[in-house]
């Protein structure tokens, strides 16, 4: 475990932009992430919100700028167990794979011990605090695609942390799961961000929601348009300024 220095930059975007056909889709983003951050990226549709984890995942090629991870370039950085990924939902998991959910978090073990390894005990006992960690273990032998939509997230949550990452990125994780379980999700997502001392970034459309429990916010729109604390962030909302198409102000009361 490392010692938390919030001064450490993990991740360093500098200037990065990218095009597809002609159309730019990021354009001169830059900003540093450091360690035990829980970052929110919020945006409207088709913002490049997406497009910025590509590049960052190293899957996307930027047009200009770069990209570098524990101080090392995109172009030369191999440690990639060290980054736990999210999907959708909705592109993450056929439900009627017959497959339980202990063996679907191993899954994200291999990235320690290499594919086609048998994993050992310490491994197994790996996956297992990893399903206490997202409050799964009691589930472990079920199927997967018989849990609710809620459920299976964190069993996804799991499968990262199974390989005992350092940052975890979260595409749009809650997608398809209701306002309660959102709500749920990200208090999740605090407490691994306390206690584990992840560093997280979020894609999110729920701006309120998000806010409560990130510690800084990312506003994209192709550019980065905000960058900094969520309350200062709430505070400039006013009408249109930020909530485009796709992003979600929900007020919720105490």
């Amino acid at each position: 475990m490392h010692t938390l220095d919030h001064t450490e930059n993990i991740i360093e975007v500098k200037g990065v932009s990218f095009s597809y056909s002609g159309e730019r889709i990021l354009d001169n983003i830059s900003f540093n992430l450091h360690r035990g951050d829980f970052l929110g990226v919020i945006g409207p549709n088709g913002s490049g919100k997406t497009t910025l984890f590509k590049v960052i995942l190293g899957i996307l090629k930027p047009s200009s700028g770069s990209v570098s991870i524990f101080g090392r370039d995109l172009s030369v950085f191999k440690d990639w167990k060290k980054i736990g990924y999210v999907a959708q939902k909705a592109t993450n998991f056929d439900p009627k794979f017959p497959v339980t959910v202990r063996e679907v978090v191993a899954m994200g073990r291999y990235a320690q011990v290499g594919l086609f390894r048998f994993l050992g005990k310490h491994d197994w006992r790996t996956v297992d605090t990893a399903l206490k960690h997202v409050g799964m273990f009691d589930h472990r032998n079920l199927s997967v695609g018989d849990l609710s939509g809620g459920q299976q997230q964190r069993v996804f949550i799991a499968r990262a942390l199974a390989s005992e990452p350092e940052i975890v990125l979260l595409d749009e994780p809650t997608v398809g799961v209701d306002q309660k379980t959102q709500g749920e999700f990200y208090t999740l997502l605090k407490k691994l961000n306390d206690e584990l001392k992840l560093t997280l970034v979020l894609i999110s459309h729920d701006i309120s929601v998000v806010a409560k429990e990130v510690t800084e916010i990312a506003y994209i729109n192709r550019r980065l348009v905000y960058y900094g604390e969520p309350k200062e962030f709430l505070k400039e909302i006013s009408g249109d300024k930020y909530c485009g198409k796709g992003v979600k102000l929900i007020h919720h009361h105490a």
